[in-house]
């Protein structure tokens, strides 16, 4: 299998490679990495308060159904992350397939715009159905199903097209950007992935501050317009950015091998109907293949054999990436219910008389709460790069990738145990009406009298599982995968990581059926006669049970990796 090429060698058919001081690959991976900031923008500016926006006046969903939708779209941009990196290993190549997804994040990101519009969404959506009268429940326990969400099937194909931009996005740019440093020395990709990581965190910075600020108190349109603009300036700026950029054509893909071999070894009756069919196709020997760039059949075999050892370890991933994904979804809901404060209060023009509400100065957007998972990362990860690991290193106590992510996972289940506490004291308060009405935008809540800084501990506790977990588990898939199939195994790690998401929505909306504990329609938006504390310490057994399997997992694997003759061939896999 031939490997990396060196700066030196002769490029390959249809590669761009241009000619150049070292400054101007600086300033190639200036550029990507000013792209990622301004995507990242984007997309938290969207996904940040896509619970309260779907909430809101303008389309009226229950609590239970915008946060299913806010689920949905963070999986489905996880999930669909081997799509764009498959398109771009086949047909496209990276830099054009970057192209075309930025154009579709463009076009998709402004559907949002314009159903905050009353026109825009009489022309996407049609007109609001009015409340229908019905008459009262024959019995005091009797339940009502849901109403159906207005405009759901627009909002859900735009926010699944925009899922797929951004995964694509995802998949494709780090390579890409890495592509751009390859003759810097051997420390460039280190530095480079340090400062992508970097800036993927100061674009959620920005867009939690400001757009997430405008969003909640000002306008959803102008809120939502900026994560358009942040596309558009990203867009062009890799495009005035393209003479000075590497530039690979497509190479292929393995998935149709690894289709095959599954295929062999799983159902071995219907790989035999296959050869009957396709005799040629089907061949994996070297003797009867015809010679072709790429792995050879032999390599295609032990890439496999690794897959399968590597897939176990991060399927026990997926419950944690359940609860990671709550912070951007039921714990929005919730925050939403705790007494927010007001920002400037003696503001004279912050006055309301909704529906007897207390006055609405601008409150401190829920959104920054986020801030929280975001800060903490910024600043450990460094504090673990410089100062925790060079420490345990010396001591001989680092520990392994794997034994970090189980600390992880231990993390996360403290956060949601956290969130499951505060959320029984809300609802005591509630039991009791001893509700604060605040108005929050166009909507009035009526939230329990605890003030929402008491949601930080859990938004600590699941920012330092994202050191513990997300970090050394793209380490893990990165140092453990063939040299050859390093691309495809990052893609299922994302697309796992989306599973997750998908999984934590589907419980929701299981939970959400007549007599489950998110059952509360006659809220509107409100979760007050929810029990979601209930869904919460769930998701903390089911984390803590799969936690216990991972290390059974994982205590399994690294004893496969100490044995001598399992290492020789793992590292004649790596190449």
């Amino acid at each position: 299998m031939p490997g990396p090429r060196g700066p030196g060698e002769p490029r390959g058919p249809g590669e761009r490679r241009p000619r150049g001081p070292r400054r101007w690959r600086r300033a190639a991976a200036a550029a990507v990495l000013l792209v990622q900031m301004l995507e990242r923008a984007a997309f938290f500016g969207v996904a940040g308060n896509l619970v309260l926006y779907l909430n809101s006046e303008h389309l009226q969903w229950a609590g239970e159904q915008a946060s299913r939708a806010a689920l949905v779209f963070l999986g489905a941009s996880y999930l669909l992350a081997p799509v764009g990196g498959w398109l771009a290993d086949v047909y496209l190549g990276r830099f054009r397939a970057i192209v075309l997804s930025l154009l579709l994040y463009l076009l998709a990101s402004g559907l949002l715009p314009a159903t905050a519009l009353a026109d825009g969404r009489r022309s996407f959506c049609g007109e609001m159905p009015e409340s229908r009268l019905e008459p009262a429940c024959p019995s005091p326990g009797c339940t009502r199903p849901s109403p159906s969400p207005y405009c759901a099937p627009t909002l859900y194909v735009g926010l699944l097209l925009l899922a797929l931009a951004a995964s694509s996005v995802r998949s494709n740019l780090t390579s890409f950007g890495a592509d751009q440093v390859m003759d810097l020395g051997r420390h460039a990709n280190r530095r480079f992935f340090n400062w992508f990581y970097w800036s993927i965190n100061v674009g959620a910075v920005l867009s939690l501050l400001v757009v997430a600020f405008i969003q909640q108190n000002i306008s959803f349109l102008v809120g939502y317009s900026i994560p358009v603009g942040c596309v558009g300036l990203a867009f062009f700026i890799f495009l005035f950015a393209t003479p000075i950029f590497i530039t690979k054509p497509p190479t292929g893909s393995q998935v149709s091998s690894m289709l095959k071999l599954a295929l062999q070894n799983c159902c071995p009756r219907l790989w035999c109907h296959h050869c009957a069919r396709d005799p040629q196709g089907a061949q994996l020997l070297p003797d009867q293949r015809s010679h072709q760039p790429g792995p050879s059949p032999q390599e295609d075999i032990a890439n496999f054999r690794v897959l399968v050892k590597l897939l176990p370890v991060m399927v026990t991933l997926v419950p944690y990436w359940m609860v990671y994904f709550q912070m951007q979804s039921t714990y929005v809901l919730q925050g939403l219910h705790l007494h927010i404060p007001n920002i400037f209060p003696d503001y004279p023009g912050n006055s309301s008389v909704v529906l007897g509400a207390q006055d609405s100065a601008y409150k401190i957007p829920e959104a920054w709460l986020l801030l929280a998972n975001v800060v903490v990362v910024l600043i450990l990860v460094p504090v673990k790069d410089h100062l925790l690991d060079p420490l345990l290193l010396r001591c001989k106590l680092l520990p392994s990738a794997l034994q970090k992510m189980a600390l992880g996972m231990f993390f996360g289940f403290a956060s949601v145990i956290v969130a499951g506490f505060l959320e029984m004291k809300r609802l005591e308060y509630i039991h009791h009406n001893q509700t604060v009405s605040q108005q929050i935008g166009h909507n009035v809540y009526y939230a329990a009298p605890l003030s929402i800084w008491w949601q930080i501990p859990q938004y600590l506790l699941i920012g330092i599982s994202e050191i513990f977990a997300s970090i050394p588990g793209l380490e893990f898939a990165y140092s453990e995968a063939p040299r050859s199939m390093q691309g495809a195994i990052m893609g299922i790690f994302f697309c796992l990581s989306g599973v997750g998401s998908l999984l934590g929505s589907s419980l929701v909306a299981l939970l959400s059926l007549p007599g489950g504990w998110l059952h509360c329609p006659m809220d509107h938006g409100n979760i007050n006669n929810c029990q979601m504390d209930l869904y919460f310490f769930l998701l903390a057994g089911i984390q803590a049970a799969t936690a216990l399997l991972f290390m059974w997992i994982a205590g399994r694997y690294e004893r496969a990796a100490r044995n001598p003759a399992s290492q020789s061939c793992l590292s004649r896999d790596r190449g």
